[in-house]
């Protein structure tokens, strides 16, 4: 017969697991919603002049960042860069490369350089948000080659962003085919909301081996 004591006991352990595995299921509820609405795909870069082709002593620098909103069909393009030996005369994103992360590609996006890109400087930034339904957000013989329509260009972008084939690049007046540019790259998803479920999943494992080893005792 169970005394008291070990009947609070059960109630209590079992309130435990209850609160525990409501939260593991929120947890994954929320983890499956978060997936589900992660729409923009994030890619950046690290510009340079020996990443250029053929390969530079350039001590300039820069980073790119693009914001990539498929369901939107929209397009942040972010970047910054300093100590360019020439003055700035372009800046576009080339597309797609035969192999990943090497060779050069022809210009795939806006001309003749990306609006809001500063021109006839040697450092400075941009932030500029493009409509990728907008022909104008397109080098024309891009479209052409991809379907002729914008929607085949954005296609054709993404495919080449997913792929690593695809790099920004920074022309100048002492560098006119480049100075500096850099391979766009897929930043991952965070994984906070993974690492909480696995937390509340290990510690429901727990809860229920002390139950176990209490009433076996």
């Amino acid at each position: 017969m169970k005394t008291r004591a070990t009947a609070r006991a059960t109630f209590d352990s079992s309130r435990v697991i209850r609160t525990l595995s409501l939260a593991a299921v929120a947890l994954v509820t929320l983890s499956l919603l978060s997936t589900a609405n992660a729409t923009i795909l994030v890619y950046t870069a690290f510009m340079d002049g020996p990443s250029e082709s053929p390969p530079n002593a350039s001590p300039g620098t820069g980073t790119a960042r693009v914001d990539y909103d498929p369901n939107n069909h929209s397009m942040r393009v972010r970047a910054d860069f300093a100590d360019l030996i020439g003055t700035t005369t372009q800046a576009h994103i080339h597309a797609p490369t035969a192999v990943p992360l090497s060779g050069t590609a022809g210009v795939a996006t806006q001309l003749p350089s990306f609006s809001g890109f500063p021109l006839g400087v040697t450092s400075g930034s941009m932030d500029t948000l493009f409509d990728l339904t907008d022909s104008g957000s397109w080098n024309p013989s891009y479209i052409t080659a991809n379907g002729g329509t914008p929607a085949g260009a954005e296609a054709a972008f993404a495919t080449a962003l997913a792929e690593g084939r695809s790099y920004f690049n920074i022309h100048t007046s002492v560098e006119p085919g480049g100075e500096i540019r850099g391979f766009l790259q897929l930043i991952p998803e965070p994984t906070t909301v993974s690492l909480a479920s696995a937390g509340v999943a290990t510690a429901l494992l727990l809860a229920r081996k002390r139950i176990r080893k209490r009433f076996s005792a």
